[in-house]
């Protein structure tokens, strides 16, 4: 609640939170858009491999060309100014930087970043859920033994729903569920990007108008994205992906206390303590009334006669039951909200959701009968979509992560719909972060056996 106030002072005090971004597409111009209305908050350097781009989209944003025009990070920190380079290596490296932003959205990349700036003594705002969806319970250990924050970015999903369901939790009530809303349709599952533009309704022409990126747009569609976030989410709250993947029920807004209960109870959880997606689309294409599209959820149960007495009294959305309510957030602004992350980590020391442990994964999966030989090209492509499943199911097969399912060859035949497990794929590029997965792995199940 005191977030601008701690800002403010730190302004009056000529020493405002100086942050380094590293990736200046969608979401990091959202950050920037705001940035230059925080007095208090100071953008050293933005890192872009794409200098001419990260530069396009400050001036798309508002910024005047005269406050991005610094030639060092050096001098950025002197002046005020900032510094846009295609060395993200520098950012981790300025010791006047307090916060690392990790935009890019490529988990191989998204990885290194993080473990740089950490190793600099930055706190991390990991906007990259690709990256921290594959590692990381392990990267906020590492941050959490040098006493820094590592934190989702709030204002995507992953971090608004955390702080739903710290809400929750906090208030005394009993946690049955998780997620966010989405448009989707079970055919919707083997689009490529091909095929996508088709499923948005665009014609050739529309697209040819835009700066669309179809696998961006198709890990969207064919649900990768969805279990990408909902693993993170499980990550950050101890709560777990269905066993088969998630659902996707359609619900519309007055239907989220009775669908996501336990089927026990007459919904359609498989046991309470879930997360899952709310379809916006029913399967047969028909749009879900009052479904939220853009929104967040939590679903929780009263503990007593007396709380359930007091949902009604109250005008909780509640299930025929009267037991189980829902709460909701109706819209997200990614990048637009990224500042209350940013703030919080150097501020207070406080993250906005972090990955605590390794619960969720989100698994690469055949899109179609794959042949050895044939090369994996990772979210939103042609060959296989991410499935959210429990992580212990994940380490008992060997599955791939989708993050690291990008550019590795086949080497035995995997059926459609099957998971992609590390036998299956020839693992020759990016060793560092596969060996860095399997640290994660390793220490996840010696825990898991530690608690047994």
């Amino acid at each position: 609640m005191n977030l601008y106030t701690m800002m403010a002072a730190r302004a009056a005090a000529g020493r405002p939170v100086r942050v380094g971004l590293i990736g200046a597409g969608k979401f990091g111009s959202m950050i920037l858009s705001q940035a230059q209305h925080l007095e208090g908050m100071h953008i050293v350097g933005i890192a872009d491999l794409d200098v001419a781009k990260a530069r396009a989209s400050l001036a798309r944003v508002g910024w005047a060309a005269e406050r991005y025009s610094a030639k060092t990070l050096g001098e950025a920190v002197k002046t005020g100014k900032t510094c846009v380079l295609d060395n993200a290596a520098a950012l981790a490296d300025c010791a006047e930087i307090e916060c690392i932003v990790e935009a890019t959205g490529h988990p191989i990349a998204g990885v290194r970043h993080a473990l740089a700036a950490i190793d600099g003594n930055k706190h991390v705002v990991m906007v990259n859920v690709e990256a921290d969806a594959m590692c990381g319970p392990l990267l906020a250990a590492r941050a959490q033994s040098k006493n820094l924050v590592y934190s989702m970015a709030y204002g995507d999903q992953p971090a608004i729903i955390c702080e739903l369901v710290d809400w929750a939790r906090a208030c005394g009530f009993e946690l049955t569920s998780a997620g966010k809303g989405m448009n989707f349709e079970p055919r919707y599952r083997y689009s490529t990007p091909d095929t996508v533009w088709g499923f948005f309704g665009w014609t050739d022409e529309e697209v040819a108008k835009g700066d669309f990126n179809p696998k961006m747009y198709n890990s969207f569609t064919d649900g990768t994205k969805a279990a990408i976030e909902m693993a993170a989410v499980a990550n950050g709250t101890g709560l777990d992906c269905p066993d088969d993947g998630l659902a996707f029920p359609p619900t519309g807004l007055h239907d989220l206390a009775k669908v996501f209960r336990p089927a026990a109870d007459g919904g359609r959880l498989a046991r309470s303590g879930l997360v899952d997606i709310a379809a916006s689309q029913e399967p047969d294409g028909r749009e879900v009334f009052n479904n939220i599209r853009y929104g967040v959820f939590v679903t929780f149960k009263a503990p007593n006669e007396y709380a359930k007495a007091c949902f009604k009294q109250y005008g909780l959305l509640v299930d025929p039951s009267g037991w189980y309510g829902s709460m909701w957030r109706p819209f997200h602004m990614i990048g637009l909200e990224t500042s209350i992350s940013i703030l919080s980590a150097v501020l207070r020391g406080e993250a906005t959701g972090c990955s605590k442990e390794f619960r969720g994964d989100a698994v690469a999966t055949a899109k179609r009968d794959l042949k050895p030989g044939e090369m994996l090209d990772g979210e939103g492509g042609f060959a296989v979509w991410a499935n959210a499943i429990p992580a212990s199911k994940s380490m008992a097969v060997g599955a791939l992560p989708i993050g690291l399912a990008h550019n590795v060859k086949l080497k035995r035949p995997v059926a459609k719909d099957t998971i992609v497990r590390f036998e299956d794929v020839v693992l020759e590029r990016d060793l560092d972060v596969v060996a860095l997965r399997q640290e994660m792995e390793r220490s996840a199940l010696g825990q898991s056996a530690t608690a047994r």
